[in-house]
């Protein structure tokens, strides 16, 4: 019964409604899908199932987190700078653009964290923030998240050399995106409105580009140098799957 109405709540209800929704109805959901199959490493709870998660027609079966409401990208990037980075345990001046949900808490308690989150419009966040032209002096950061923002701006290279600016030589930058790996090159035209041809062309009806395999390279255009990290060569396949991380994805870590 659960699972059915959750699947109707993704179809029906607006996806940022449905997120507030879903973040009251954690303790619930975690308690009715715990189990012993599957595993969040954010809060080391297991589950029989997670949830399914996507548009209707594209839903990924377990792939969201009851407890965090983390997707499969979260948990990835979770592992990495766990088991990879001195995130957890350095001081570290960091900002979070578009906060998610699954991390913004738990980072906002770390003790050795000056944390700042900023969004265009959000009434969350910190601070307003444009990407396009960040307000903050060259050098300021030691991390930087910006994830799943740069298929929506204008200009993502120009946002990237931003981004780029502002990050400390040294410091960390993470900018998932999604990516099509069946394309070489980045599909875009942010002139383009109607939201049905967005949705077919890019994935989804407020997107503006679908980047491809030269996404990469257009970091490197910006100012970084980029590593690409495949967690599916330091995890099992047994515990790539209990974690339910992103098959095929890479983690491109950026640095400068």
């Amino acid at each position: 019964m659960i699972k059915s109405i959750f699947r109707f709540a993704l179809n029906k209800i607006p996806r940022p409604l449905l997120i507030r929704l879903s973040y009251a109805a954690r303790p619930v959901l975690a308690a009715f899908y715990s189990g012993d199959k599957f595993e969040d490493p954010i809060d080391g709870k297991k589950y029989k199932k997670m949830l399914p998660y996507g548009y209707e027609g594209r839903q990924r079966e377990n792939a969201l987190a009851p407890g965090t409401l983390s997707l499969e990208r979260h948990r990835l990037m979770w592992l990495y700078l766990k088991e990879e980075t001195d995130f957890f345990t350095a001081p570290h001046k960091v900002l979070h653009v578009a906060p998610e949900q699954c991390f913004y808490g738990r980072f906002r308690k770390m003790k050795n964290l000056d944390y700042l989150t900023a969004d265009l419009d959000s009434p969350i966040a910190d601070v307003q923030m444009d990407i396009h032209d960040i307000q903050y002096p060259d050098n300021t950061f030691d991390v930087v998240f910006c994830n799943h923002v740069l298929e929506h701006v204008t200009d993502d290279i120009k946002c990237m050399s931003e981004l780029c600016r502002i990050l400390t030589p040294g410091g960390l930058a993470i900018m998932q995106v999604p990516l099509d790996i069946t394309k070489e090159l980045t599909d875009e035209d942010p002139t383009l409105e109607d939201p049905e041809e967005r949705k077919r062309r890019f994935g989804q009806y407020d997107h503006v580009r679908l980047h491809g395999l030269d996404y990469p390279e257009r970091l490197k255009k910006a100012g970084f140098t980029v590593t690409a990290v495949d967690y599916s060569k330091k995890l099992s396949p047994e515990m790539f799957d209990r974690y339910r991380l992103p098959v095929g994805e890479i983690l491109y870590v950026c640095t400068k």
